[in-house]
């Protein structure tokens, strides 16, 4: 097992089109309209292009002001247990911030990342779905599998 401070790694599968509609089921949704903001509950799941995010818990914020498109969503806030999935590539964490107009998701707590046979895990995993990049930080640890002997 190797183990560094810092690390860049590849999403290539995770590359996509941050304006591609979201779809969300969840088992229950609370708006609250003097924040603009609705709160999803129970077995969520997000779709968006290929990528996959679920969770227990996703709170989802809408641009408001000037130039804002109403009804755009600007954040969504995902807790209670939270994995991103292709079909390549997934990374579960306790709580993951994605903000859609950078296409940066955040994902904290014990995030454990998995690309093929390969595995890494830290405190911190921020992906660039524009770049199809990402960062993992907070004493970062891997298992890479070479392959048989």
């Amino acid at each position: 097992m190797a183990a560094a401070q810092g690390t860049d790694v590849s999403f290539g599968a995770l590359k996509q089109d941050t304006l591609a509609p979201v779809e969300i089921t969840a088992d229950q949704l609370s708006v609250d309209q003097k924040d603009g903001s609705a709160v999803f509950r129970g077995n969520v799941l997000i779709g968006q292009g290929q990528m996959r995010l679920s969770a227990g818990e996703v709170r989802v914020e809408y641009a408001e002001g000037d130039g804002a498109t109403t009804g755009q969503i600007e954040r969504l806030i995902a807790s209670g247990g939270v994995t991103l999935a292709t079909a390549t590539e997934a990374a579960e964490a306790q709580n993951a911030d994605y903000t859609i107009e950078s296409g940066k998701i955040v994902m904290t707590g014990d995030v454990i990342l998995t690309q093929g046979q390969n595995a890494l895990s830290s405190q911190r995993l921020v992906v660039d779905l524009k770049s199809g990049t990402g960062q993992m930080d907070g004493r970062v640890k891997t298992i890479l599998n070479p392959g048989s002997q």
